[in-house]
């Protein structure tokens, strides 16, 4: 069995952003950089099966500009045996990085798709369920629990009322949530023996994909500032406040 996972370059989740003076977007310029978490745990996830004679290939797929190609080596080092990078400097939507999945997917067969619940820099939590439609498969989201066997994968997925048992015939999409797993941490070691796995890197003209972005962004700005709080002598007063100032009661 072949798994396909779909790993983002995104700003490293330790890093405080900050918006461009022209509020045209957010910069990056001299950020560091790393894996989206939500896709580590993905690739976590794909490795583990391996190494359990489930999977027998793990094929790591990312999308973007060539420095994307520090995430893909970061997916080699968790376990990853080789990887695809759709190489473009061009905005990539999540409807176009769905298109350029299918069409890696196409070429690559594989009988699994992980990706990440969503990427921590737009927070649009869309490709998986794109990518789903777009091939035609099912798909189970926020997945919290994995098991592959007799040709189905069994998805246990975190929902509003709690958790969701789901059995899904492969070829199938699965987005991952936190509680999935703990990615492991990458030696020194492993992180030597990703620069010499192979990595292909093709573009979207060879894909036949249009990147067209169908979305503008206006404006990106920051959150405003939260207002100091006050500090209140006793129950009466505080409910008086809600009541009279944030009429709220």
């Amino acid at each position: 069995m072949k798994i396909l996972v779909a790993v983002k370059r995104v700003v490293d989740s330790n890093v405080k952003v900050r918006v461009k003076s022209d509020n045209s977007a957010v910069d990056i310029a001299n950020v560091k950089m790393s894996i989206n978490p939500f896709d580590e745990i993905a690739v976590e996830e794909a490795v583990r099966l391996k190494e359990a004679d489930i999977a027998a290939e793990v094929v790591a797929v990312s999308c973007g500009v060539a420095q994307s190609q520090e995430a893909l080596r970061t997916a080699l080092a968790i376990g990853a045996d080789r990887a695809v990078l759709v190489e473009t400097s061009d905005e990539l939507q999540p409807l176009s990085v769905a298109k350029l999945l299918k069409a890696v997917m196409d070429k690559e067969q594989p009988q699994l798709l992980f990706l990440g619940k969503q990427a921590i820099d737009d927070d649009c939590n869309q490709t998986g369920q794109m990518l789903a439609a777009l091939a035609d498969l099912p798909q189970a989201t926020f997945a919290s629990k994995v098991a592959v066997a007799d040709g189905k994968v069994t998805v246990t997925r975190e929902v509003d009322g709690g958790l969701e048992t789901v059995s899904l015939t492969m070829p199938a999409v699965v987005t991952t949530d936190l509680r999935l797993n703990e990615p492991r941490y990458v030696t020194l070691p492993n992180i030597m023996k990703a620069k010499k796995k192979r990595l292909d890197t093709t573009t979207p003209a060879d894909l036949g994909v249009d990147i067209k972005p169908n979305l503008k962004t206006l404006k990106v700005m920051e959150p405003p500032k939260r207002s100091a709080g006050i500090k209140v002598p006793d129950v009466a007063a505080l409910v008086d406040k809600l009541k009279t100032e944030a009429k709220v009661i």
